[in-house]
């Protein structure tokens, strides 16, 4: 489906120094009050897993998942592109399978690009999507679904050798085709210095303010959870604690039979009411 938004149009925008805006969304209602707010990318993040699905990491959701909650957000979209996240283990197999996958979050759920985890090493596949019409965001950094590897959720490139290994990462995933960068927890001097050399938009989620655009999971940006939240998140309402009261206000009214009231009800009309006594009797 075409948007408004496109990837042209996010290019465009590095050029005349305008800021990207990008947000998680798993369900159509998040994706339409995220298109009315004006986003420019919704992205349908395998955080799925941890904020909607109560999963420790995102590893165990599927392209099944994937897919259905993909297709929910493109159905409350009308502006804003829509990537999204190839699950774990549904690229890093051959390039046939990787392309497969790819394809299907494009012509089954209609999304608009598809983000993959990972430097250099995918570059090959990057350029192999990208050559069948599948547009590609790469993301470096800090890759969730490399956690066991990268011995937890740490911030890379602190170290030469680490910053000498996402320029490279960088670069070549920019010559391979991808569209966009994700840099996840990457020092904000390393970051800044990535995004003025190369010519796609970078996209920060903990990267600090000098990349092209700025990312985060909408269930930390709205304070849906109670759970700790990395340093780089920046709370903009505590949506999680009015919902419970809300709920719970609902609760006791129940049961102090407040809930519903005579404005929450159906009636019959007065003639019709006059005569129940008879119908009931028949």
């Amino acid at each position: 489906m075409l948007r408004e938004i496109t990837i042209r149009e996010l290019a465009a925008k590095k050029v005349r120094g305008e800021k990207i805006v990008m947000i998680t969304a798993y369900d159509c209602l998040t994706a339409r009050q995220a298109d009315a707010a004006g986003v420019d990318c919704i992205l349908v993040g395998d955080s799925l897993a941890n904020t909607a699905l109560g999963h420790d990491d995102t590893l165990p959701v599927t392209m099944a998942e994937m897919l259905h909650h993909t297709a929910a957000v493109s159905r409350g979209t009308r502006h804003a592109l829509v990537i999204a996240d190839m699950p774990f283990l549904s690229y890093q197999g051959s390039q046939d399978e990787a392309v497969t996958n790819a394809g299907r979050f494009l012509k089954e759920a209609g999304a608009n690009a598809v983000k993959l985890e990972g430097g250099a090493a995918w570059a090959a596949l990057s350029t192999r999507l990208v050559a069948s019409g599948i547009p590609v965001v790469g993301h470096i950094g800090l890759t969730p679904q490399a956690v066991n590897q990268q011995s937890g959720y740490r911030v890379q490139g602190k170290v030469p050798a680490d910053i000498l290994q996402l320029r490279l990462d960088a670069h070549a995933l920019e010559e391979a085709g991808c569209c966009l960068l994700v840099l996840e927890c990457v020092p904000a001097e390393v970051a800044v210095r990535l995004s003025q050399e190369l010519t796609v938009p970078t996209i920060s989620i903990g990267a600090g303010a000098g990349c092209d655009g700025q990312v985060l999971v909408v269930a930390d940006l709205l304070g849906l959870h109670d759970r700790h939240t990395p340093k780089f998140v920046k709370r903009y309402a505590d949506l999680g604690a009015a919902a419970t009261a809300a709920i719970r206000q609902y609760a006791d009214e129940v049961r102090a039979g407040a809930y519903p009231g005579p404005d929450h009800q159906f009636s019959l009309p007065a003639e019709v009411r006059a005569q129940l006594d008879d119908v009931w009797k028949s």
